[in-house]
């Protein structure tokens, strides 16, 4: 890790040594008392529009071809590979998106900048399409503050372009893993209305070794217990996605744009535990077989009206209606050891959301050198559950205490305003106030009625000053104040058994006393633009979090149990540095090379839980990435290289977790055959990279139980034919 080290710090001091002359900044000639000239700004080609550089508040934008530049048929492995963004886990089903280096609870995720529903997951979503994901390191007024991380924005395709036809016909391939994707996309228009259909569709079938070991030590440290364990697994995932877009331009300038994002995924997997216990007692279950189908099906329907009043004030209002279900049923079978009987068990679960918000603002700009904003954020959803126990040879058959059902009904309302202040041709403001509150309620028929209420007013700063006189330097600040509220499932008292209960594989339940999170978080920057796409950047950033979340383990009512607790006061500091330049910028050459490098550098304690490595859960102490992308007549190639630091983590005094650092290293080549069609071949995962995850667990005169369990990773290999007709 040391190379990526210096090479991150070589790219950034030759930058910082090399800067051609800047192009003329944009010039401003201000209204005076005794003119009534309007403001005019003149830019050059370094100085068209960049929202990274030019908007008061942080903001990293990925565009649509950088997204499907690898063919990635996840979204997940679009985002590893965005600056100051990890993916936890190895990548795959069940991984979050992680900013700043904290765990995925702690960063916001929205679709078309509204939350986004429950049970919706990274990895259902096609890049397809997506036109743009917006990165916002700090929190802005306008979307929810429940963002201590940050804030990704998911925008789906907006553009239409009148007579698009596009069709990409794509393999994916693996040791272990292997299926086709496909996407289709139709765009039009006709008179005062234009209309985009995007569909997508795949199917993946996957095999895979998972081979885990468990270990018992006495007090004294000798070994008394080791269990050999082999989960094979065997499934296959199906996912359709369709975004359809209709636009009418109406007469009076007003627009109205409905947009309906709908997903439907299957998930199914078989996997058969066999455990070989050579010292000790074995498991409940050595011979275990679980198979779990998963269905899930998401609409969400958005009708969005926009209008321009005389005065040049603007009315920007949506409302939108969600509808999804998920169903899922597990069979369980297994040979008991001696003394347990065998296991015959189907489990059902169902549930269904619905859903309604609004959400609009009404802008202003009459006010010289102001951006005014007054906006609302409500909604209401309510969700049904249901979860049937049965003896898997006799469905019919209830197992007692099997069935339980409960209903979540969620409010929320927002208020906010905000307003971008140009201070100076050199200086921005941005001042934002809001206020959010949310009602859970959730009623069930084997806990009491649990009531759940929080409110956080957050004022927030951000500033933006381009230092005179160097026409590529600017200095970032922001003060904020953020939260995060409790999810549903987290506060619900309902169990999810595991078969072999141990320390290191409990089972899990929600908490209905968890109180929300509130951070103040202060940070700011350095940033240098001195040819067109070339930049350098420093941040650093630190947030105190009150009443901090975690799981952790206990034992209760005779077995081992998993839920989240508040633990107290948290504090998180982090240093991000990123420099991306073409390769023209540094010196003479007609060579189309792109180079880019990020390191992200991450602290956390929490005060309740002692030392050493007492970090906040799943927080990623280093991150890195170095990238290239060349181009030469129609050949256009690139890579990508993301390394993300493991390490062990402190859950509690008596509770250790260690997760393997990942290094993917992806490639890719574009074949432009002619201007209608191109072949894209890529390769991920090229170093083969296995994931490691490792648990332990102290009980004061018993010993200590070790869990390991190790993931097989494999290269993977795309090839995607892309057409226009």
């Amino acid at each position: 890790m040391n190379l990526l080290a210096v090479a991150v710090a070589a790219t950034l001091s030759m930058t910082l040594a090399v800067s051609p002359a800047h192009a003329q900044q944009s010039v401003i000639a201000k209204d005076t008392k005794d003119s009534d000239v309007q403001q005019v700004t003149v830019r050059g080609a370094l100085d068209a529009y960049d929202p990274r550089r030019d908007d008061t508040a942080s903001k990293i934008v990925v565009n649509h071809d950088e997204i499907v530049k690898y063919g990635d048929t996840n979204l997940l492995d679009v985002l590893k590979r965005v600056p100051g963004v990890t993916v936890s886990g190895n990548g795959g089903r069940g991984s979050e998106v992680q900013m700043r280096g904290l765990g995925g609870e702690y960063t916001q995720v929205l679709i078309n900048g509204e939350k986004a529903p429950p049970g919706f997951t990274l990895d259902s979503l096609s890049p397809d399409v997506i036109e743009r994901i917006e990165v916002m390191r700090s929190a802005s007024a306008e979307f929810s503050t429940q963002a201590i991380a940050g804030t990704i924005n998911i925008v789906l395709k907006k553009m239409v372009k009148a007579g698009q036809r596009e069709l990409k016909l794509g393999y994916a391939h693996a040791h272990d893993t292997n299926g086709p994707n496909a996407s289709l996309q139709f765009d039009d228009k006709a008179g005062a209305l234009a209309w985009s259909v995007p569909l997508t569709v795949m199917r993946e079938r996957f095999a895979r070794a998972v081979q885990n070991v468990e270990e018992h030590a006495d007090p004294a440290g000798g070994q008394d217990g080791l269990r050999l364990g082999k989960l094979p697994e065997d499934g296959r995932v199906t996912r359709l996605n369709l975004n359809p877009r209709l636009i009418w331009s109406l007469d009076n300038g007003d627009k109205l744009v409905s947009q309906t994002f709908f997903t439907l995924g299957h998930f199914q997997n078989a996997i058969h535990t066999l455990v070989d216990t050579v010292l000790g007692p074995p498991p409940d279950y050595p011979n275990l077989e679980q198979t779990m189908s998963n269905g899930n099906n998401l609409l969400r329907e958005e009708v969005n009206w926009t209008h321009k009043y005389a005065s040049g004030a603007k009315l920007d209002a949506k409302l939108s209606v969600t509808a999804g279900s998920a169903s899922n049923r597990m069979y369980r079978v297994a040979d008991g050891s001696p003394g347990v009987g065998a296991l015959h068990e189907l489990v059902q679960s169902d549930n269904n959301v619905r859903g309604m918000n609004t959400m609009g603002k009404v802008t202003n700009a009459s006010w010289e050198g102001h951006a005014l904003a007054f906006g609302w954020d409500g909604g209401y959803l309510k969700s049904h559950d249901a979860r049937l126990v049965r003896d898997a040879n006799q469905p019919d058959v209830s197992l007692p205490g099997g069935d339980e059902f409960y209903t979540a009904d969620v409010a929320r309302l927002a208020l906010y305003s905000q307003d971008e202040w140009n201070v100076t041709p050199q200086w921005s403001v941005y001042l934002g106030a809001r206020w959010e509150g949310i009602q859970t309620r959730v009623e069930g028929n084997t806990f009491a009625d649990t009531d759940n209420r929080s409110s956080v007013f957050s004022p927030l700063l951000q500033t933006l000053y381009k230092l005179p006189n160097t026409k590529g330097d600017q200095l970032r600040f922001a003060l904020n104040r953020t939260y995060r509220a409790s999810s549903v499932q987290s506060l619900i008292p309902h169990r999810f058994t595991s078969p072999n209960n141990s320390q290191t594989n409990p089972d899990a339940i929600g908490n209905p006393k968890l109180r929300p999170e509130l951070a103040f978080g202060v940070e700011g920057g350095w940033e240098h633009y001195w040819s067109e796409g070339a930049l350098v950047s420093v941040s650093a950033s630190a947030r105190n979090i009150d009443n901090s979340v975690r799981n952790q383990t206990v034992f209760e009512g005779g077995r081992w149990v998993s839920l989240p607790m508040n633990t107290g006061r948290a504090r998180t500091r982090g240093l991000e540095l990123e420099a991306k330049f073409p390769l023209k910028a540094v010196i003479d050459t007609t060579t189309a090379l792109d180079l880019r490098s990020s390191l992200s550098r991450n602290w956390s304690s929490v005060d309740a839980i002692p030392g050493p490595n007492n970090r906040l859960l799943n927080q990623t102490p280093l991150s890195a990435t170095l990238g290239a992308d060349y181009k030469l007549g129609a050949f256009s190639s690139g890579g990508s290289f993301v390394f993300k630091q493991g390490g062990e983590v402190r859950v509690s005094a008596a509770q250790v977790t260690y997760e393997s650092a990942r290094r993917d290293l992806d490639l890719y080549v574009l074949w432009k055959l002619n201007p209608q069609t191109q072949l894209r071949v890529a390769g991920s995962n090229l170093l083969g990279q296995d994931y490691i995850y490792q648990s332990s667990y102290t009980v004061a005169g018993s010993g200590t139980q070790r869990s390991r369990t190790v993931y097989a990773g494999w290269p993977m290999l795309r090839a995607t034919l892309e057409m226009k007709f």
